[in-house]
């Protein structure tokens, strides 16, 4: 096989690749050896281990101890849905959704307060070392782990009131926006950055991912007059769902 200016162990890996995604190499199917791969596509031993290096990074195959890499089942993406309307009642997508009589969606959350640290200081336009409220949340769709969630808020902003626990209280589980609004802090706008990442560790773990795997990552921070008085970071493994937006139009 004649190959181009492209480095040949990114065309190996390219029509390996094509090869997983037309059905030619079915979910479950031992993926050619090493040695076949040198073989089949005249490159070394070296080209052919790091075609196969960039499939695994990728999520296509995965290596099963003592018996060799084989093509890892393809999930449909599911949607997560982000949106700036809410319902009457004040509760987030996610709940939204499960609301629903389908839905299957279960969340936990734990509150800490913590010393904000340089980066999520700089978010919240606050000192480092200021104490926030660090709330952490584990989303789950029918028991399988699909969103990660921190959320920091100022607790100059929060603290000794009712919404000082983001999920406790009278208005627990409401929503930044209606939290806020009841100690008098109208939230007029909220900004959204959308990126993707390799997992972190700890992620990855929670997220029942592999090294190497992508997670979509939506830095969420809602403002007041300006001021940031909520800023949190979403993950969602990528290779099991998508970000869906739905935005009113004015």
């Amino acid at each position: 096989m004649t190959f181009g200016e492209q480095p040949a162990y990114l065309r190996v890996a390219g029509d390996l690749r094509k090869k997983i995604v037309d059905g030619s190499l079915p979910p479950h199917t031992r993926l050619p050896s090493q040695a076949r791969i040198r073989e089949e596509y005249g490159v070394s031993d070296t080209v052919a281990l790091e075609a196969r290096k960039v499939l695994m990074a990728e999520g296509l195959v995965e290596g099963r101890s003592g018996s060799g890499t084989y093509v890892r089942e393809r999930p449909v993406p599911r949607r997560v849905a982000r949106t700036g309307y809410r319902a009457s009642g004040g509760s987030t997508p996610f709940r939204q959704e499960q609301a629903e009589d389908s839905a299957r969606g279960t969340w936990e959350s734990r509150s800490d307060q913590v010393e904000a640290s340089g980066a999520i200081a700089e978010r919240l336009g606050i000192r480092a070392g200021d104490r926030v409220m660090c709330t952490k949340y584990v989303y789950r769709d029918a028991g399988e782990v699909m969103m990660l969630s921190t959320s920091w808020e100022p607790l100059a902003v929060t603290g000794r009131t009712p919404v000082m626990l983001p999920e406790e209280g009278p208005l627990g589980g409401c929503g930044v926006v209606e939290r806020m609004a009841a100690i008098d802090v109208i939230v007029d706008n909220v900004a959204e950055e959308v990126g993707a990442r390799p997992g972190l560790a700890e992620e990855l773990m929670a997220l029942g991912g592999v090294p190497g795997h992508v997670v979509i990552v939506v830095q969420r921070t809602y403002y007041a007059s300006g001021r940031p008085v909520e800023t949190a970071d979403v993950v969602v493994p990528a290779d099991r769902y998508r970000i869906a937006y739905h935005l009113p139009v004015r």
